[in-house]
């Protein structure tokens, strides 16, 4: 009995010194980079922790809750809105948000996730109610923008910092979107018209341009030629001209009498003989050289015929 109660007097230390360790353990907390700690003491907010070690008094102290600094995004349900011409719509966005004040973010608001997607549907009903439907269609950099300031300055008694608000999607009706396609459609088919009509165009003025350098080669051609004809008539004449003056020099130089110049008169004459008159007036002096000329032929055809044989 007296080891009994020996060992437990022993054992019983042992275990409350295990306890206080573990209990003191168990309070040590280690922070990480981009959390925050925020420590009520008694049910009141005592500090926020940051990066590093803390020790946490045991039962007086608590972590009330544990949040992320880095930048969150939150992709929000479709949301019905309607338009300045009555067009109802869906809307889904997507928030990208970080929590610069982690008292704030955890006193300020309950629940602010859902606190911000109500804000960001009436925000953005507000901001749509204003615009068209085209406009809303063709204005998203502006709707971003409106909906990123108005959301910031909201959310800052939260501890929140909104630094970028997207459309991801912008859902018309279905007969709208029937409409809209009809419309790209029609739009296509009016460019594709327009081009065809460019490309015809370009067509036949290319083609009359061809048509006018053609005729426009075809009459220097035709000029050329002709310029190489008269050049060649000319050179012909000039050619003919010197070979005639030619010859009357060596005429000349040879000194003829008035018997070469009457045959030369007569073989001219004889040249015109042979055209198309049907008159020809001979001189009279060249009237007894051609008799003349006719007696020998007759004679020299008398002399050279044979004589005929007795039978």
């Amino acid at each position: 009995m007296e080891l009994l109660a020996a060992v437990g007097g022993f054992i019983v230390p042992i275990i409350l010194i295990v306890l206080i360790i573990l209990i003191l353990a168990s309070n040590i907390k280690v922070v990480q980079q981009s959390k925050a700690y925020v420590v009520e003491r008694l049910g009141a907010f005592h500090a926020v922790w940051g990066v590093g070690i803390h020790f946490k008094v045991p039962f007086l102290e608590k972590v009330a809750k544990v949040v992320s600094l880095k930048e969150q995004v939150v992709d929000f349900a479709p949301q019905p809105v309607i338009t300045k011409d009555n067009v109802t719509m869906q809307i889904d966005t997507v928030i990208y948000f970080q929590i610069t004040d982690p008292k704030l973010y955890t006193y300020g608001v309950e629940h602010p996730m859902s606190a911000i997607e109500n804000l960001t549907a009436t925000t953005l009903r507000n901001i749509i109610g204003e615009l068209e439907l085209d406009q809303t269609l063709t204005s998203r950099d502006i709707i971003n923008t409106k909906m990123r300031m108005l959301l910031d300055e909201a959310t800052d008694p939260w501890g929140i910092k909104v630094g970028r608000v997207e459309l991801k999607n912008i859902i018309p009706p279905r007969e709208i979107q029937d409409a809209m396609e009809k419309q790209m459609k029609a739009e296509r088919e009016r460019r594709e018209s327009i081009l065809q009509a460019e490309g015809q165009k370009q067509s036949q003025i290319l083609v009359a341009e061809g048509e006018k350098q053609s005729l426009i080669l075809r009459a220097e051609a035709a000029k050329e030629a002709a310029i190489k004809k008269a050049e060649g008539e000319a050179e012909a004449i000039l050619k003919v001209q010197q070979a005639t003056a030619e010859a009357l020099k060596l005429l000349n130089e040879a000194a003829p009498n008035d018997q070469v110049v009457k045959i030369k008169a007569l073989e001219a004459f004889q040249a015109a003989a042979d055209g198309k008159a049907t008159k020809i007036i001979i001189p009279s002096e060249i009237q007894g050289l051609a008799g003349l000329c006719a007696s020998a032929k007759a004679l020299l055809e008398s002399d050279v015929k044979p004589p005929e044989t007795k039978k």
